[in-house]
């Protein structure tokens, strides 16, 4: 007995730092993706204008949808079901699951392509460009998840590196010209860097034979993702374009200006959810009932992290650093910190429940309660809009928040009490291609 303590408090503690590693790992890749977004989106403004730099965003938020589509069917997939297998198992994943993003984004393309050629002008001279740089975006995009289900998160902090540092001489050279399609292609030609350099990284080719195996054989998660993560987007770009037209720019406005003011948890946000996954999913593998407890830990801990912020926002910032932050922005959006920080902190929460859900493949559950909770953040949002404007619709959407919160976690614990311990996840032999 004793000779096996010390071994056990040894694996322990080297548990623990592993995943303290990656999860640093995911949080510095996503500071460097977030300080790459706010640079393209601060060149973008400052050379074309509020006009121009409209076309940009609507480029932008199509990508976002299609993003969330080739993460449904390609690399959500591969996080939950290929985090901590052995190596050959991941190869032969990340080769089919790199395929598919790819897949996503020729078809993708083709169609962005026409829609640019029948428009026309600017915002068609936008989809075109859109329609060259999508493939590589989208692999790109997947090889990074691919690295952290492999709990080699640093080789996605370099590719993101790599990414934003071939970015900045392309911006540059598109700002001589100044347009919309010139800056798509600098944003986009970029990511077909670092996406060619994830290959060298992974010494994986993408697989594009296996993408319809790929597909059929998790197609009970992949299409049920797909919904879900654009469910989550869509609600929230809806409730945007509902509040414009029920209480006008000016509110919208204060709700993007308090939204801002958490733009640095909301980086933190996001970087725990690239490794949350992965962890959840080894943590299941391992010590399948620990698997709530680490949910607890992690939904907690950016909870509190999201609630400290508010509070720092709302009794430490001065009104004099706020205005010279948000200049006349500041003062409607000040009045939102409160509502905007319990919602955050309520997405924290959410947070860990999810990661448990996508680790235990509860694809069926984690979709129902996704829509479920997107519908009623649109509607208490609205509704809100409706009663008070942006004060309102934040109120609204906090609300809503906390409700889905709890059906979130009801829906992960009766999912923990229902799964039973499953073999590894088998491939099909094909030849390397």
């Amino acid at each position: 007995m004793s000779d096996g303590s010390p071994r056990a408090g040894t694996g322990s503690r080297a548990g623990i730092r592993g995943i303290a590693r990656r999860l640093s790992w995911g949080l510095g890749d996503q500071a460097v993706s977030s300080i790459s977004n706010f640079l393209v989106g601060l060149v973008v403004a400052r050379e074309l204008g509020v006009a121009a730099f409209g076309v940009f965003g609507l480029a932008w938020v199509t990508y976002g949808v299609i993003l969330n589509i080739s993460r449904g069917l390609a690399t959500d997939p591969l996080v939950v079901r290929f985090s901590g297998v052995s190596t050959e198992e991941w190869r032969a994943a990340t080769a089919r699951a790199a395929g598919t993003a790819i897949a996503v984004g020729i078809v993708f393309g083709a169609l962005s392509a026409l829609a640019g050629l029948a428009i026309g002008g600017s915002l068609g001279g936008a989809f075109l460009a859109l329609a060259v740089v999508t493939p590589g975006l989208l692999l790109q995009d997947a090889w990074r998840f691919a690295f952290f289900a492999a709990g080699q998160g640093h080789k996605a902090f370099v590719n993101d590196t790599v990414w934003t540092v071939v970015m900045i001489p392309l911006l540059l050279l598109a700002a001589i010209h100044s347009t919309v399609w010139g800056f798509v292609l600098a944003w986009g030609g970029a990511a077909l860097v670092a996406a060619g350099f994830g290959l060298l990284q992974s010494g994986v080719a993408p697989h594009f034979n296996g993408v319809r195996d790929w597909l059929a054989r998790h197609r009970d998660l992949g299409a049920r993702y797909m919904v879900e993560n654009v469910s989550n987007s869509g609600a929230s770009q809806l409730r945007m374009y509902g509040l414009g037209a029920i209480a006008g720019l000016a509110d919208v406005g204060a709700i993007r200006g308090a939204e801002l003011l958490l733009g640095p948890f909301l980086a933190l946000l996001m970087g725990v959810s690239l490794v949350a996954v992965p962890e959840a999913a080894r943590v299941l593998r391992r010590a399948p009932h620990r698997l709530v407890k680490f949910c607890v830990l992690i939904g907690g801990a950016q909870a509190a992290a999201a609630a400290l912020w508010g509070a720092a926002l709302l009794l430490v910032v001065p009104d004099a650093l706020g205005r010279f932050l948000l200049n006349e922005v500041w003062a409607p959006a000040s009045h939102l910190i409160l509502p905007v920080s319990l919602s955050v902190t309520a997405a924290g929460i959410v947070a860990g429940a999810t990661a448990g859900l996508r680790a235990l493949g509860a694809a069926r559950r984690s979709l129902r309660v996704q829509l479920v909770a997107s519908a009623g953040y649109l509607g208490f949002g609205l509704a809100g809009a409706a009663l008070g404007g942006a004060v309102g619709m934040s109120w609204g959407s906090t609300t809503a928040m906390w409700l889905g919160a709890g059906l979130w976690w009801w829906q992960l614990r009766a999912a923990a009490r229902d799964h039973t311990p499953v073999s590894e996840p088998e491939l099909v032999e094909v030849s390397a291609p």
